[in-house]
């Protein structure tokens, strides 16, 4: 049965919204391979490779260019209203016929950032069904607020500590969300998600674009490095990037450098240990 509630009021009771058609499958395509020839640009360079999924949008104009998207930039002001921020915009790859998996947890957990007020569009690049990993979600689990999590740092898993959520999660209630290539999902960041590993023999890549309000900051007081997308910035709380001017340039490696510094020492607050994945 089609859902006839709107995009706000299935945000609202769900904490999800998707599919979201926001590229046409020749963008998608376009888009991916713009990605996969950066990674082969940066083979034998690991620590700028590691760079480029992380800040795909602040060294790549192609991905610049999602992040303000015009399908992607309403769906978040429906959420978050007109002043919009994209905190990051990291990639999730699992490789072809890969064990990775991403556990039960929640996106706001670690990120230090002072409010909720945070939505993340998950854009698609490749087909992203159960057999690739596909996420799932628990409707109206993000009306518990923020709830304990433990590390795991498992090899296995591509969050930053291998953290998960320390309660049970009832698998039968999740709702796997299956994508096309350009299709997005948006969630809220307190609702409980996780995705299992890839069967398929293609890569299952997807972008999760993390918006937010301008009015948020950093709680420990840091201007982590953001993208202006849309309306005002009022309360100058981050360290504003602009747009790359050209393909994988050294100036913009080096800002996420130090942005991927300042992150760490947030994202790893209160670990046991700082050998994490993804910065």
């Amino acid at each position: 049965m089609l859902d006839s509630r709107s995009t706000e009021a299935r945000y609202a009771e769900d904490g999800y919204v998707f599919p979201l058609d926001v590229l046409e499958s020749h963008e998608a395509a376009e888009l991916r391979a713009d990605l996969e020839k950066a990674e082969s640009e940066l083979a034998d360079d690991p620590e700028r490779l590691v760079l480029l999924r992380a800040y795909p949008d602040r060294l790549l104009p192609s991905f610049d260019r999602l992040i303000r998207h015009p399908k992607l930039l309403e769906a978040a002001s429906r959420i978050l209203g007109p002043d919009l921020m994209v905190w990051s915009a990291g990639l999730f790859i699992k490789e072809a016929n890969s064990p990775k998996i991403v556990s039960w947890h929640q996106d706001l957990t670690y990120w230090g950032l002072d409010d909720a007020e945070e939505t993340t569009c998950w854009v698609a690049l490749s087909d992203v069904s159960v057999a690739s990993g596909a996420m799932k979600f628990v409707p109206g689990s993000h009306t518990q607020s923020a709830v304990d999590h433990i590390d795991t740092f498992s090899d296995n898993n591509l969050l930053t500590r291998g953290q998960e959520i320390a309660v049970d999660v009832d698998e039968a209630d999740a709702v796997a969300v299956e994508l096309a290539p350009g299709q997005a999902s948006m969630h809220h960041g307190h609702l409980f998600h996780a995705s299992g590993p890839n069967s398929t023999d293609d890569r299952r890549i997807g972008s999760a674009i993390r918006y937010i309000k301008a009015s948020m900051k950093q709680q420990d007081g840091t201007k982590s490095l953001v993208a202006h997308v849309q309306g005002e910035d009022r309360w100058n709380n981050f360290k504003i990037a602009s747009s790359p001017a050209d393909r994988l340039q050294e100036a913009d490696f080096e800002l996420c450098r130090q942005d991927a510094q300042a992150k760490r020492h947030i994202l790893y607050a209160g670990a046991e240990q700082q050998s994490g994945k993804r910065y």
